[in-house]
């Protein structure tokens, strides 16, 4: 089994527990559907958990992820959503997801993610997944993406941090200027000066 399907199932199995132990009434199909979501290989149940309503976000996570894995785009749109989370975890299981769903419509979707400014907080992942992709929108989204985080106090200097790093990794002379004016800042200079030694 894949690493970050363990994961995920092991995450949201807590998850569908909680939700069952909620309402009460419904513990034993909230048990079955957790159980057929893990086990089915047919793609017609795991698509109608996404689309029908009252499914649980646990549920609709575990659907999308695994449609994405499986490069069925029916989970797009959901994996998008989920890329974006105020929930790191369902963040990282979008982004591989989506990596391995291949389509065509994901780097822009990470591209207008990563510079949402009112969304930085949450740009984590699509940051890495833009440049996991190489595509034409990544090294665009990386540099307008620092270009709003060089302040020495920005508190979303994390996420600077994976910009530098993964402008180093597309090693697009593009990027100079903005690696240039990120060398005095003082937790993204070292990374700076690494990443401007890597362009080509």
């Amino acid at each position: 089994m894949d690493e970050e399907l363990r994961s995920l199932i092991d995450r949201l199995g807590e998850e569908a527990g909680e939700s069952a132990s909620h309402e009460e009434s419904r513990e034993d199909s909230y048990e079955d559907l957790y159980e057929e979501l893990i086990a089915t290989d047919d793609h017609e149940i795991l698509a109608r958990v996404l689309t029908e309503p009252e499914q649980p976000l646990w549920a609709r996570e575990l659907a999308a992820f695994r449609l994405g894995c499986a490069g069925d785009r029916r989970a797009f749109e959901s994996l998008v959503l989920f890329l974006n989370h105020r929930d790191p975890e369902r963040c990282v299981s979008a982004a591989h997801a989506l990596a391995k769903l291949g389509d065509p419509r994901t780097a822009k979707a990470a591209a207008a993610l990563a510079t949402n400014t009112m969304r930085t907080a949450y740009a984590m992942q699509p940051v890495r997944l833009l440049t996991e992709l190489r595509a034409p929108e990544s090294v665009p989204a990386l540099i307008t993406t620092l270009r709003g985080l060089l302040a020495p106090n920005d508190p979303h200097w994390r996420v600077a941090l994976a910009c530098v790093e993964g402008l180093g990794q597309l090693r697009d002379v593009r990027a100079t200027q903005v690696l240039d004016a990120a060398l005095d800042h003082p937790r993204l200079g070292a990374a700076a000066a690494a990443a401007l030694s890597r362009l080509t």
